[in-house]
């Protein structure tokens, strides 16, 4: 996991601004991870694209057959078909004739359907990679007059009644317009303001946009594919168009997908997919290209921040699987979605292998928007024992996430999902969901220090935030063989001595709300690899694990996801200035402020500010003394830690 934007000034890489990203976590709710059982099946080929007018999901893709059940007949229905959300029955009215595979679908206005892809003719009659359907009888809408004359539509996104296009043409309606454009939805007639075309492939080969999103506020739209100009301006595989009115390009770039990845004759381009967060303010881009990473992002999962101005800009934060692919992207309910033919996430320091952090998710994976890391929920792309004959359990690509009104949609190139068949879709339910909510520190400023003095023995200690109260001893029995502590929500994680372990130490919760410290258990066996031993002092705050290490002088910080309590594979260092950090000793975050021991066993507080990690964070000539160190306690033990109770 990466935060190249957070720290840029220890990276040496290009900021733009003082204050630094520092995304917050929020609420949010997956999906079931066991899909519904009622989809039907297709064929060979693979599932690209999905829409839904009422209850009716419509399928396209480059498949050939359908059938209704795994002991089912298989029928040929070639690149579209429908079947109804609720049974799963397959229409036996919406039959269209393509003669080419489906790429993308949109519901268009007025109950229509609007499909694009690689095809000539629709039920016998010329249409040429775009055509509007009644998706009742899957009849051509002959007053729609969208085209593509001049080549594949590869994705189309609606908003409001603009659909813009992308592809590998240089056509549209008759107009020349390369790779991108916009069609009035209803009608399907060109919108001549918009004229932005993006030019020249990459290694000489020809240019064509692969995907596309447009923001929910219908401002921005992001683009991804191969090309190298952007209405002659560089944009090397990606841009953001500013669509508030005639369009315009952004002043928006980075150079991430200049560098080639593993093999640029088989990656010519690496953007895969990109999806703008729901309040427009983010976008993540997933990718393919084997090696070349870090320098460049290739088969990694990455967050931009939509009002980031400039050049050579980088992610707010990376995750990397580890040389795999990354095919489709969604974001719903406050949740990122990828699919492809990766087996891992958090995996940045190995290739081909799991590496230290790696979290197995074959194939699926559902990650935060606040850190990329991922949470509790792993279908994986296995078909168990319950595939039939002929049938495959995994394959290159997931082509297509897709969040319809009841779940989250997925199209594969195989026929396992959740340990069952679902052949070349599925979908996972929004039922049988759970939601989850971010967890942090108290935020109150008044409560108890809490000190390790001893095995099983604490010192609590009244906390005003600036001065202590009298010290009172409490028995802990459950904490022993402990080192740096952080508490969140109604727990505290803590490095906990462990014989047998891998590393000989591990970080385990315990259940706290004043009274016992529970007894403990280890966070995640995905952490085993990590050392918390080493840990001098640490502190939790907004899905990232602050702390200080033996005989290092910084203060450094990895994500930790609370929702499957997995610790970030890359370590990252704060800017700050007065504090000597290999001299902490203990730890708390404080209404905005880092309390920490030491080893003279004097008490500290200094100001905090993540937002200025691009800048300083911790500025310690401002600190205060808030005790020093006395014949009863001295503040200079890794176990401490703030709590309201």
């Amino acid at each position: 996991m990466v935060a190249l934007a957070i720290v840029a000034a220890v990276l040496g890489v290009p900021t733009t601004a003082s204050a630094a990203v520092v995304p917050v976590p929020t609420t949010a709710t997956l999906v079931s991870a066991n899909p519904a059982d009622v989809t039907p099946h297709a064929r060979d080929g693979e599932t690209r694209a999905f829409a839904q007018v009422g209850n009716t999901v419509f399928v396209g893709g480059s498949f050939t057959q359908v059938r209704q059940t795994a002991s089912s007949a298989w029928v040929v229905q070639r690149y579209l078909f429908a079947y109804d959300r609720i049974t799963g029955t397959m229409s036996t009215t919406f039959l269209p004739v393509l003669d080419g595979a489906v790429n993308t679908l949109v519901a268009g206005p007025g109950g229509t359907l609007i499909a694009g892809g690689s095809f000539k003719t629709v039920n016998g009659v010329s249409r040429r990679n775009l055509v509007a359907l009644d998706p009742a009888t899957g009849a051509i809408i002959d007053s729609w007059v969208g085209r593509s004359d001049g080549g594949t539509v590869r994705d189309l996104a609606l908003h409001g009644n603009w659909l813009y296009v992308a592809g590998a043409f240089n056509w549209l309606n008759g107009t020349a317009h390369v790779g991108l454009g916009r069609l009035n939805a209803t009608t399907g007639a060109i919108d001549p303001s918009f004229v932005i075309d993006a030019t020249v492939g990459r290694h000489g080969t020809t240019s064509y946009v692969w995907t596309l999103d447009v923001a929910p506020d219908g401002n921005t739209l992001v683009v991804g594919g191969n090309f190298t100009l952007v209405n002659g301006l560089a944009r090397n595989q990606i841009a953001l168009v500013d669509v508030s009115a005639t369009p315009t390009l952004h002043d928006w770039s980075t150079e991430k997908y200049a560098s080639p990845c593993a093999s640029p004759t088989t990656f010519v381009h690496y953007v895969q997919d990109v999806k703008f967060g729901e309040d427009g303010s983010w976008f993540v881009v997933g990718s393919n290209g084997g090696g070349g990473w870090p320098t460049a992002y290739c088969d990694v999962l990455v967050r931009f921040e939509t009002g980031a101005r400039g050049s050579g800009l980088v992610a707010t934060w990376a995750d990397f699987t580890g040389n795999d692919t990354i095919t489709s992207v969604e974001v719903a309910d406050n949740v990122i979605y990828l699919g492809g033919h990766f087996r891992w996430m958090n995996n940045p320091n190995a290739s081909d292998v799991a590496g230290p952090g790696a979290v197995d998710r074959l194939g699926i994976a559902a990650v935060t928007p606040a850190t990329g890391m991922p949470v509790n929920w792993n279908p994986r792309r296995s078909g168990g024992a319950s595939m039939p004959a002929g049938t495959s359990s995994w394959g290159s690509a997931v082509p297509v996430l897709w969040r319809g009104s009841d779940g989250l949609y997925f199209g594969h190139n195989s026929d396992g999902m959740g340990e069952e068949y679902h052949g070349r879709l599925g979908m996972f339910p929004l039922a049988g969901g759970r939601t989850f909510a971010p967890m942090n520190p108290p935020t109150a400023t008044t409560g108890n220090l809490y000190l390790n003095t001893g095995p099983g023995t604490v010192a609590k200690v009244p906390f005003d935030g600036t001065a202590l109260g009298t010290a009172t001893t409490v028995s802990q029995p459950a904490y022993t063989e402990a080192g740096a502590t952080w508490r969140v929500n109604d727990r505290i994680y803590w490095a906990h001595t462990v014989a047998g372990t891998p590393t000989g130490s591990r970080i385990d919760v315990s259940l706290y709300n004043g009274g016992a410290i529970g007894s403990p258990w280890e966070a995640s066996g995905y952490n085993d690899w990590y050392n918390p031993a080493v840990l001098t002092g640490a502190f939790f705050l907004d899905g990232r694990l602050y702390y200080t290490r033996t005989g290092a002088n910084n203060l450094y910080y990895r994500y930790f996801e609370i929702d499957g309590n997995c610790l970030g594979a890359t370590e990252f260092v704060l800017p700050t200035t007065g504090v000597t950090w290999s001299g902490v000793r203990g730890m708390a975050w404080v209404g905005g402020r880092i309390v920490y021991g030491g080893t003279d066993g004097t008490l500290r507080s200094a100001p905090f500010d993540p937002t200025f990690a691009a800048s300083m964070a911790v500025d310690g000539t401002t600190a205060t003394v808030i005790s020093a160190a006395t014949p009863e306690l001295s503040w200079s033990t890794p176990s401490t830690f703030f709590s309201v109770q």
